[in-house]
């Protein structure tokens, strides 16, 4: 009998040790310790959290990565704490245009949604994308008309809008706005980037998984579109590699590739996890005086969350079922 059991906590422990799930999330990088009160992090604090076990046990149920991703980025997206779903930052017309992407490491299928009104949760479009149609990114009236034919959730176009998102576009209007549109400048507009959401996830069966959701910049000029729902450059997931999700500057993520370089350092030039985001953000994304950051997981489970601003709310979960949760280097 003791002999069995032994047998039983071994292959446990191995199986455990070969499928390492793993959940990471962020919402969003560019937070800053004199504008962040102590309740609004903690507020944020608790969202992450519940985000996080919300994806994390379809994970501990032997549930998909896909699944816990878009699970957790819903409970993201309805919060009015992040730059996504209801609390997304508004156009320079005061209104809302929403962003999503997934993609799906296993056969690495991807879809995506931009310029989108109305959508409670975009990442749930994106995924309707992905499965429903031969397409990878749809936008506007087409990818709306997709929502409603598959019975997605809409909300008025006030449900989404709050309070703090009117004064940062007040704030954006006040700066030196060419052609009254507002064009941030590069790494030093930290405030107005934070708060898009994103989640990385590697499920039991080695499948790796990662989505994003934004409401892009305040300020934008209606039609700007980020990097959020550009598969490679906000959002990208391999089998074997890693899965990824950006916040940041967009324009910097596009121009850079940046989700999908990720991947390429590790597959050409055999960098660890750590070494390829570390070196990206840290040093090729600085050097243009590009703000952001990202949050990766790789096939065996390990987790980066790099970030060149001075905070990046990130908050993860590994096979301990201990959750992590931070928003500047701790």
């Amino acid at each position: 009998m003791k002999s069995t059991l032994i047998a039983l906590i071994l292959i446990t422990g191995c199986l455990w040790a070969g499928t390492p799930i793993t959940l990471v999330l962020h919402g969003g990088a560019g937070a800053e310790r004199k504008k962040l009160s102590p309740e609004k992090e903690a507020a944020c604090r608790a969202v992450l959290n519940e985000a996080l076990h919300k994806g994390y046990d379809i994970l501990k149920q032997g549930g998909s990565s896909e699944q816990a991703v878009i699970s957790s980025i819903m409970v993201l997206e309805d919060s009015p704490l992040f730059n996504a779903g209801r609390g997304a930052a508004l156009t320079r017309d005061g209104i809302v245009e929403l962003d999503a992407s997934l993609m799906v490491g296993h056969s690495g299928l991807a879809g995506a949604v931009a310029n989108v009104h109305g959508v409670r949760n975009p990442i749930l479009l994106a995924q309707k994308v992905m499965l429903r149609t031969p397409h990878v990114l749809m936008i506007g009236e087409g990818a709306e008309n997709l929502a409603r034919q598959e019975k997605l959730e809409f909300e008025a176009p006030e449900w989404f809008i709050t309070p703090e998102q009117k004064e940062r576009l007040e704030r954006a209007k006040k700066k030196d706005l060419p052609k009254g549109a507002y064009i941030p400048v590069p790494g030093r507009d930290s405030s107005l980037l934070m708060g898009t959401v994103g989640a990385v996830a590697l499920d039991k069966n080695g499948n790796l998984a990662a989505g994003t959701s934004t409401g892009g910049l305040a300020g934008k000029l209606p039609g700007r579109v980020g990097d959020s729902p550009v598969i490679g450059a906000g959002t990208y997931a391999e089998n074997g590699v890693c899965a990824v999700s950006c916040t940041g500057h967009g324009e910097f993520f596009i121009r850079n590739a940046v989700a999908y370089d990720v991947a390429a350092r590790m597959k050409y030039a055999n960098a660890t996890l750590k070494d390829a985001t570390h070196t990206i953000i840290n040093d090729k994304l600085k050097k243009l005086d590009a703000r952001g950051g990202l949050i990766a997981v790789d096939a065996k489970g390990n987790v980066s969350t790099p970030f060149n601003s001075e905070g990046m709310f990130h908050a993860r979960m590994g096979p301990d079922g201990v959750a992590y949760i931070a928003v500047f280097e701790e």
